[in-house]
């Protein structure tokens, strides 16, 4: 009877060093979150890998739950046995005939990493033992440039034989970098934003603002929707719903419309900021991408990065938009992003808004609002969203 287990390759973790056995623990931690209601024997490292030893037939569902965890590049399906030259030829045969029964492969070849650098073959003379071992049971070929499927095998501690490399996300454990506040609203930018920030391990909550009753319900909804998709990734989020719509109204009545959105922008800033300083974010991350609307200039980006002393990350700055699209739908957040519920953003939206705001030009507009008082009052009134 054969053991089986998931192995996890592990990327870039592999290169830090000293800090690399927190890295390592890290990502375990959002592993066994992740698997918080799948059953498995044990989660252990082996000379470079973590492996999740489980249940031949609870694989699948392990391997679509650990590829959201960051910190992973690949995860295969394994056949574990003892190093017994014998024990792994007979793994190599049953791996090989659940591969040819699912697909019609006509071409092979074996592939031996020899991590136990004290294991009696070299890699190379191993791999020669795959392809003796495959040819003389199965009718199939081998190829050496390229082959239909690869047998692997990999030599740590115990054996490890498998067929099929599945893609992760790769990255960093969550919060192996810090937090972050991301200003997440119902386009499609800003939950890849988040989504690229948690992959470089920064643990991300949510600031949303929207205009109620200028803006419904529905679009809340969707906002919390993207939400869920992202913490997929990230792993708990919180969500700090703002009501923005009695600062609008005053930028309206005070200032000239052409200023609207930077004001606005501004005002989020400030919001952002505050909350920060209060729940202790390192950061704040938005989905601004360099002149794709008027307030995402130079100088309209200037004009809010002058608000705050934290760094503000903006991961998308200088991405196409076709691009990031692709993220989108790549990571699930695009079918909802496009649903057609208006956001904050079109509230009081400026005919011919102001391209080259200044600093100066922004702060002489504010001085007829009451400033303190308004991100005071908004920053009262906000819900909080708990996604698990």
């Amino acid at each position: 009877m054969f053991k089986y287990a998931v192995g996890l390759s592990l990327g870039e973790l592999v290169l830090k060093g000293k800090n690399r056995g927190s890295f390592i623990d890290a990502l375990i931690k959002q592993v066994v979150r992740s698997l918080h209601d799948i059953e498995y024997k044990k989660i252990y490292q082996d000379i470079g890998k973590v492996y999740i030893e489980c249940e031949k037939e609870n694989m699948d569902r392990i391997i679509k739950r650990v590829s959201h965890v960051f910190g992973i590049v690949y995860l295969s399906p394994c056949i574990k046995v003892g190093k017994d030259e014998d024990e792994i030829r007979e793994a190599i045969k049953e791996i090989t005939r659940e591969t040819l029964e699912k697909n019609d492969f006509k071409t092979f070849k074996g592939e031996t990493k020899r991590a136990d650098k004290k294991f009696p073959m070299t890699s190379m003379e191993f791999s020669r033992v795959i392809g003796e071992t495959v040819l003389k049971n199965f009718d199939i070929n081998v190829d050496v440039h390229n082959p239909d499927f690869y047998v692997y095998v990999d030599i740590r501690q115990d054996a490890y034989v498998y067929t099929e490399k599945f893609r992760g996300h790769g990255g960093l454990p969550l919060g192996t970098n810090g937090t972050g506040l991301l200003l997440l609203s119902g386009g499609i930018d800003s939950p890849v934003a988040g989504y690229m920030m948690a992959k470089r391990g920064v643990k991300v909550d949510a600031l949303h603002f929207h205009s109620f009753p200028f803006t419904s319900k529905r679009a809340e909804e969707k906002v919390i929707k993207l939400g869920e998709i992202v913490s997929s990734y990230s792993g708990p989020m919180k969500i700090y719903s703002v009501n923005i719509l009695p600062i609008q109204k005053e930028i309206n009545k005070h200032c000239h419309e052409s200023q609207m959105t930077v004001l606005s922008r501004r005002f989020m800033m400030r919001i952002a900021e505050s909350i920060s300083a209060k729940n202790g974010y390192k950061s704040i991350i938005t989905g601004e991408n360099l002149g794709q609307v008027a307030s995402q200039t130079i100088e309209g980006l200037a004009c809010t990065d002058a608000i705050t002393d934290r760094l503000v990350f903006r991961p998308l700055i200088g991405m196409d938009k076709v691009d990031i699209i692709e993220i989108s739908k790549r990571i699930g957040t695009y079918e909802t992003s496009i649903l057609p519920f208006e956001d904050c953003c079109t509230v009081f939206l400026p005919k011919h808004p102001l391209l080259k705001p200044t600093i100066e030009i922004m702060e002489k507009s504010e001085e007829g609002l009451d400033i303190d008082k308004l991100v005071e009052e908004a920053i009262e009134n906000m819900t909080i969203i708990n996604i698990e």
